[in-house]
């Protein structure tokens, strides 16, 4: 028996107060529908069904790499009309999972669980019990509530006062057979207080039919927060990193505020135990990053896409992107190591220094105010401040090349293509735009002049 996922992702989301889709606004950096996507994936779904509406362009083009079905509801006529738009796809033997795509922090272990309960029965109904209740739809079991088997679920809106005091609620999350689903949803009708198809009037059929309705139920209430504002959007953010967060220190890893850490990816730490590893306040860590171990970060930095070795210090106010730094180098404070870098162990990068495309070669340094781009320096080469590669003519990028041992002076402009020799050194202030031989020094400004006769100015009256 195949599962078949159904999303229902075709709200407009008023309150958001966007142009952009409610379900594409990012929690930790990715669109929340994305996430529900990429969990579904991990339970090994035959297929996921995306049922969307509003933002039809948007939504294709910002999830274009995935593959689903894409089923549109032109009309958004309630849940259950929504689900109708994907029945096409689903097969009478299926097991079919309804999600919504607002609810973007369900964990896999929940909706494992939820399968296991499918098992043992005709329909399983994900739920929760809430403190404050209003506005959701309330489950109505046999007999005495909380114990009877589920027969029904019923709106807020269309709620007796009795109704109103449950405080288990359904989540919109279910799953149960195509051919049932099937069944159902085409004897849904519009007769109730909003005039929509509720989805959750299945239950109901389910249970006037003798079906076996069992629930489970996720591990926190959060995981099944919705969210329609961009208060819920925070708070949903905030939730979601303090996770992230409690998950790395119970790795070893000091944060100095778990509040104020952003991981917008994937953390690496290398082992099950990350050791000695420090991060300072309003850290953003993005995409995939792997931390060794003894690592340091100051505050204010923002890692994208990065591999730092064992005992590097990233000192405050740095940016490390697409780059790979090795064991014992210092970056920083300041300092931008843009995609394609790459230092070699015990480098150096000061502040405000820029690298691109470069590589930076065992114990070398650039400790000021330089910028570096696509560039191959050796191992032990001093870059002293105000340097540039001059790598881009307009039209074209090229290469410089600075050997091992090389001193490159202060305020020197290397206009490339040039090669820098090994143990060759460049006086202040040049500009280089020849080789540079091994062990030789080069002198390239104009003649210093000086006038014992000038007069410095006056102001006229």
């Amino acid at each position: 028996m195949s599962l078949s996922v159904v999303i229902l992702a075709a709200g407009k989301g008023t309150r958001m107060k966007s142009a952009l889709p409610k379900v594409l606004h990012p929690i930790a950096g990715k669109p929340m529908v994305q996430r529900i996507i990429d969990t579904v994936k991990s339970l090994g779904a035959e297929q996921i069904n995306l049922v969307y509406g509003h933002g039809a362009d948007q939504l294709k083009s910002a999830l274009e790499h995935n593959s689903v079905n894409w089923c549109h509801q032109a009309e958004q006529l309630g849940t259950g009309h929504a689900v109708q738009q994907a029945l096409p796809h689903i097969q009478d033997s299926d097991d079919v999972l309804i999600l919504v795509g607002d609810a973007p922090l369900i964990k896999a272990s929940t909706l494992q669980r939820l399968m296991e309960v499918k098992k043992a029965a005709d329909v399983a109904l994900l739920t929760v019990d809430l403190e404050d209740p209003t506005g959701m739809g309330r489950i109505i079991r046999e007999g005495d509530q909380g114990k009877g088997s589920i027969k029904a679920i019923v709106e807020h809106k269309d709620a007796t006062p009795e109704q109103l005091a449950i405080r288990e609620i359904n989540t919109g999350i279910m799953i149960m057979s195509g051919a049932d689903l099937k069944r159902w949803v085409s004897q849904l009708d519009n007769n109730n207080a909003q005039n929509e198809y509720y989805l959750v009037d299945v239950i109901a059929m389910a249970a006037n039919e003798g079906k076996h309705i069992q629930s489970a139920q996720p591990d926190t209430a959060i995981e099944v927060e919705g969210i329609n504002n961009r208060v819920q959007l925070a708070r949903l953010e905030r939730a979601f990193q303090r996770e992230q967060a409690e998950a790395l220190m119970m790795q070893g890893v000091t944060l100095f505020d778990p509040a104020r850490l952003d991981i917008r990816g994937e953390v690496e730490t290398g082992q099950d135990v990350a050791i000695d590893i420090t991060i300072d306040v309003n850290v953003v860590l993005q995409g995939k990053v792997k931390l060794g171990n003894n690592v340091s970060i100051g505050a204010n930095c923002i890692l994208i896409d990065c591999e730092i070795g064992d005992g590097v210090v990233i000192e405050a106010n740095s940016i490390v992107q697409q780059a790979k730094v090795a064991a014992h180098c210092v970056v920083g404070p300041y300092a931008r190591l843009r995609p394609g870098t790459v230092l070699d162990e015990g480098a150096k990068v000061g502040n405000f220094v820029e690298m691109k495309k470069a590589v930076l070669g065992k114990g070398s340094k650039a400790n000021h105010l330089s910028y570096i781009g696509d560039a191959e320096v050796g191992e032990n080469v001093n870059i002293g401040a105000g340097t540039i590669t001059c790598n881009y003519d307009g039209v074209n990028k090229s290469k410089t090349i600075i050997g091992d041992g090389a001193f490159i002076g202060s305020n020197s402009a290397l206009v490339a293509p040039v090669e820098i020799g090994k143990n060759a050194t460049v006086g202040a202030g040049s500009t280089i735009n020849k080789p540079v031989p091994d062990n030789n020094l080069a002198v390239a400004r104009a003649k210093q002049r000086v006038n014992d006769n000038w007069k410095r100015p006056v102001k006229k009256s």
